[in-house]
């Protein structure tokens, strides 16, 4: 639990008004006063499973998705995976697009939906530039991983394919 804490933790900073939430895919510089502590542990444990929704629905549309795309692929119609990279890239897409990216808006939805049962409008403050604990350079390293590991799995299929 302790990755889990500390995502939702980027979520709470403390600021001059008191301590103030502020959500992710809503304005940059907007921010909630948190009233009490049994608010923000209600907040926490929301967030906490909107991002284990958020996870299982990107993560199991990911092998779902790789899976009928992959049978789709090896049907004798369509030839060699190889020689057919563009067709196999739009296959998978355009299944993505529909196991994940579906449920996923509508998971979007509801926590924009949700959000206002937890806070008013009246406790909007603006809050400071960047929070204490978020360095850009992570975010760069993670996305080059990320790449890596995705040009890695590329070519060991290509490889495996002939």
């Amino acid at each position: 639990m302790g990755l889990l804490d500390s995502v939702v933790g980027r979520a709470f900073r403390d600021e001059k008004a008191g301590r103030v939430v502020v959500f992710a895919g809503d304005h940059r510089n907007r921010g909630y006063l948190v009233k009490s502590e049994a608010d923000e542990l209600k907040i926490r444990s929301f967030l906490k499973i909107f991002t284990i929704a958020q996870c299982s629905i990107l993560g199991l549309g990911m092998l779902v998705a790789n899976a009928w795309s992959t049978f789709l692929i090896h049907i004798d119609s369509f030839g060699r995976p190889a020689a057919h990279l563009l067709r196999v890239g739009g296959i998978f897409l355009g299944i993505y697009s529909l196991v994940v990216l579906t449920p996923y808006f509508f998971l979007w939805r509801s926590y924009k939906k949700a959000l206002l049962t937890f806070v008013s409008v009246q406790d909007e403050v603006v809050v400071s530039g960047r929070s204490a604990g978020r360095q850009p350079w992570i975010v760069s390293l993670a996305l080059i991983t990320l790449g890596t590991l995705i040009l890695m799995g590329v070519l060991i299929f290509l490889v495996r394919a002939k």
